[in-house]
C-alpha cells in the first residue's frame, strides 16, 4: 500500500463535506503509475509554485468599504505576488520534505524550482472603477487601468471570463491590446474566427487555446477554459462557444503529444463544484486553477480577510480525480484582490505530482491610523501612482454626491443576494417596478404587474449603512448598462418557468437567483431543478416552486399548479429580458426604456423615498417576499 493512500481517505472526507480543515498530502504519486510520461534524462525532483488568483473584478482600491478598506487593492496585490515569487523560488516545496524519496539534502543541493502566475478570469468588471477608464482612458495611447495592473503582476497566462465581455469585444480588444507584456489570454473553447477584432488577437499569439512556459528547464502547459453559459451571462457577440471538456483533453493530448511535462488547466466555470465534475471527465491532468464561483478555500492556520472565516468552503487545496484515476489538486481563491493563492506541488522526475501544499496569501494593506497587522505591505509603487491614485479621485468625486440615507444595513453580500432575500434586493426591485411603470406609462407601453432583478446584478458585496447613500454606492451595487425593460404578456406557466430558472442553482451561488417587487413566492430546494438543452431550450421543467401571490392576492401558483387567470406584464432589465442567466423569456418581445437600473435605484431614493430609507420599509432579512420551504 502507497504511504499516501490512507491520506487520500482522510481527504475523499473532506470532499464529502466537511468544510473546513488541515490541507493534507495529495496521492497523485499512488494513481499515477499508470500514466507515461517523458523520462529522457536523469533530472530529480522538481518544485512547481503556482501563484494564481481570478474574479479581480476592478476592485483596484481595497476589497470592499468598511471592515474590508484595510485589505486588498491592486498596488499591495502586485507587492504581495512579488514577495511570494521571491519566496517560492528559494523555499517552494521546503515544506514537503519528507515526502517520497525527497528529503532535507535534496534541498540543501539545490531543489529545482519554477514559478507560474496565472488569473482564472474575470479580470476587470463593470462599476465605478472601470467607469474611470472608460471616461479618462483613451486605449491603446492610454491603456484602461486594469491593463496597467495586469501588465505590471507579470502574469504567465490569464483566461478568459465572462465579465471581460460585458461590454462587448471591441472593450475586451482594447484591454488585451493595453496589456503591455505579451500576456496571453487563453480559452480552449472559445472560437473567434467570426469576431474580426478578437481574431486579429488570436493570430497574432495575444489570445490562444494553451500555452507553453519554460521554468527551469521544465516546460509547463497551461490551458484555458471558458465557461459554456457564456452567451447567457455576457455579451460575446458572434463569439463561437464550444463545450468545455472536449476541448480541453484536446489540448492536454496536444501538449502531451509535444512531450510537455505538466499541465495546469486555467479555467472560468462559474465554481469550483464545476471543475471538480470536469476533472472527472479529463485524463493528463495535473493541475487545476478554478475561477468565477469567489469561493474561500483555505486551511486552519491560514489567515483570511474579516468575514471570509465565515465561507469557507473547503480545504485548499481541494482533490479531483481524473478519469485515468490521477489525483488533481483543484484550487481557487475569493476575488477583489483579496488573496494571492499560492499552491506548491513537488514533482518527482518523470513529471509525476507526489504531494502539493500551499494556501490563500492575504493582501493586507497598511492602515492610515493604528496598528497594521504583521502581514500587512507597502502597496506597488508604479500602480499607486498610475492606477491607485487617478482612480481614487474619481470615485471621491461620486462619493462626495449624497443622494439620501439609510436607517438600515442594506444587504448586497454576494452569497446572500444569489440564495436568500435581501432588503437591499427589495429595494432595487420596488425601484425597478417603480420606475417602469412611470417610464411605461409615458411611452405608452404596458404597465408592469411584476419585477425581476437577478443577484448576479448586485456586485456591491458588502452591507452598505446605516448612513449617508452617494452616488458612487449606487454605482458600486448596479454597476453593469443594464437598461430598463418592460416584457408584456408573459403568461402565468411561462412566469413560473422563468421563477423555476431563478430558483435552479442555488446550490452553486449563481447569478440567476431573483430579488423580486410585486409579488412573493415559495420555493423548495428539494424540488427538482430546472434544466436547459444545449441550445437554452427548457428540457426539464423543474417542480421548485410551489407557491407564487401577487402583492393584491391574486394567487399565481398554488402547491406548484399554475391557476388560470391573465397574463403578467414584467419589469425587469434588458439583459434578463433577451434571455440572460437561461431566464426563459423565450423570445418575447420587450420594450428598453430610456434609463439603467442604477439611474433607477437612485432616482427611487430621491424622489420615491424622499431621500430616504425606513427600516420599517426595508428590514433587515427582508419582507418575507421569498421563502424557502
Amino acid at each position: 500500500m502507497c504511504v499516501t493512500d490512507s491520506l487520500w481517505s482522510a481527504r475523499k472526507g473532506l470532499l464529502a463535506g466537511i468544510a473546513f480543515t488541515v490541507s493534507i498530502g495529495l496521492a497523485g504519486a499512488c494513481a499515477a503509475d499508470d500514466r507515461e510520461r517523458e523520462d529522457d534524462d536523469d533530472r530529480g525532483f522538481f518544485c512547481l509554485s503556482v501563484l494564481h488568483n481570478n474574479d479581480a473584478e476592478s476592485q483596484i482600491i481595497a476589497a470592499g468599504s468598511r471592515d474590508l478598506e484595510d485589505f486588498g487593492g491592486a498596488a499591495e496585490f502586485v507587492t504581495v505576488v512579488q514577495q511570494e515569487k521571491r519566496d517560492a523560488r528559494r523555499n517552494g516545496c521546503r515544506s514537503l520534505a519528507g515526502v517520497g524519496a525527497y528529503d532535507d539534502e535534496d534541498d540543501d543541493e539545490g531543489l529545482d524550482r519554477g514559478v507560474v502566475i496565472v488569473s482564472s478570469g474575470d479580470n476587470f468588471l463593470a462599476g465605478p472603477e472601470f467607469t474611470a477608464s472608460l471616461e479618462t482612458r483613451n486605449p491603446p495611447l492610454r491603456p484602461y487601468y486594469d491593463s496597467t495592473v495586469v501588465s505590471r503582476i507579470g502574469y504567465d497566462a490569464l483566461a478568459l471570463g465572462n465579465h471581460e465581455f460585458d461590454f462587448g469585444t471591441d472593450v475586451l480588444r482594447e484591454f488585451i491590446v493595453g496589456v503591455r507584456r505579451q500576456i496571453p489570454f487563453l480559452s480552449a473553447n472559445l472560437d473567434f474566427s467570426e469576431e474580426p477584432g478578437l481574431q486579429a488577437l488570436v493570430e497574432r499569439g495575444r489570445i490562444a487555446k494553451s500555452i507553453v512556459v519554460r521554468k527551469n528547464g521544465r516546460r509547463v502547459g497551461i490551458i484555458g477554459a471558458t465557461t459554456e453559459q457564456l452567451p447567457l451571462i455576457s455579451q460575446p457577440g458572434d463569439t463561437i462557444i464550444n463545450a468545455v471538456q472536449p476541448a480541453v483533453q484536446a489540448e492536454i493530448d496536444a501538449l502531451r503529444a509535444k512531450g510537455v511535462e505538466i499541465i495546469v488547466l486555467i479555467s472560468h466555470l462559474q465554481s469550483v463544484n464545476d471543475d471538480l465534475d470536469l476533472i472527472g471527465e479529463l485524463s493528463g491532468l495535473d493541475i487545476a486553477i478554478a475561477g468565477g464561483g469567489d469561493e474561500v478555500l483555505a486551511n486552519p492556520l491560514d489567515p483570511l480577510v474579516p468575514g471570509d472565516e465565515r465561507d469557507v468552503f473547503g480545504p485548499y487545496p481541494l482533490i479531483g480525480t481524473g478519469a485515468d484515476g490521477v489525483d488533481v489538486p483543484v484550487v481557487t481563491t475569493a476575488g477583489n484582490y483579496k488573496y494571492v493563492g499560492r499552491l506548491d506541488c513537488l514533482f518527482d522526475r518523470h513529471g509525476r505530482v507526489v504531494d502539493c501544499d500551499g494556501g490563500p496569501v492575504r493582501v493586507a494593506q497598511i492602515p492610515e491610523s493604528g496598528p497594521a497587522p504583521a502581514d500587512a505591505v507597502r502597496p506597488n509603487r508604479l500602480i499607486e501612482r498610475r492606477v491607485t491614485e487617478p482612480v481614487a479621485v474619481f470615485l471621491d468625486d461620486l462619493a462626495a454626491d449624497v443622494i439620501g440615507s439609510t436607517e438600515v444595513g442594506l444587504n448586497g453580500v454576494r452569497s446572500n443576494v444569489r440564495t436568500i432575500e435581501t432588503n437591499l434586493g427589495d429595494l432595487i426591485a420596488d425601484a425597478l417596478l417603480q420606475r417602469v411603470t412611470i417610464l411605461a406609462d409615458e411611452a405608452n407601453e404596458p404597465l408592469p404587474d411584476v419585477a425581476l432583478q437577478n443577484g448576479g446584478g448586485i456586485r456591491n458585496d458588502d452591507i452598505r449603512g446605516p448612513g449617508d447613500l452617494t452616488r458612487l454606492d449606487t454605482f458600486d451595487i448596479l454597476p453593469f448598462s443594464n437598461f430598463l425593460s418592460i416584457v408584456p404578456d408573459i403568461p402565468r406557466s411561462q412566469f413560473k418557468q422563468i421563477l423555476e430558472r431563478a430558483v435552479s442553482a442555488v446550490e452553486n451561488v449563481q447569478g440567476r437567483f431573483a430579488q423580486v417587487g410585486g409579488f412573493s413566492f415559495s420555493w423548495d430546494p428539494a424540488g427538482i431543478a430546472q434544466e436547459l438543452d444545449s441550445d437554452g431550450n427548457i428540457d426539464v421543467s423543474g417542480t421548485r416552486v410551489i407557491d407564487v401571490t401577487l402583492d393584491d392576492g391574486t394567487e399565481i401558483v398554488t402547491g406548484g399548479a399554475v391557476q388560470p387567470g391573465p397574463d403578467l406584464n414584467i419589469a425587469t432589465i434588458d439583459f434578463l429580458a433577451r434571455g440572460g442567466d437561461g431566464y426563459p423569456f423565450a423570445g418575447a418581445p420587450f420594450t428598453i426604456l430610456d434609463e439603467t437600473y442604477q439611474q433607477a435605484l437612485e432616482t427611487f431614493i430621491i424622489e420615491d423615498l424622499s431621500r430616504l430609507v425606513e427600516a420599517a420599509d426595508y428590514p433587515e432579512g427582508g419582507e418575507g417576499r421569498i421563502e424557502r420551504k
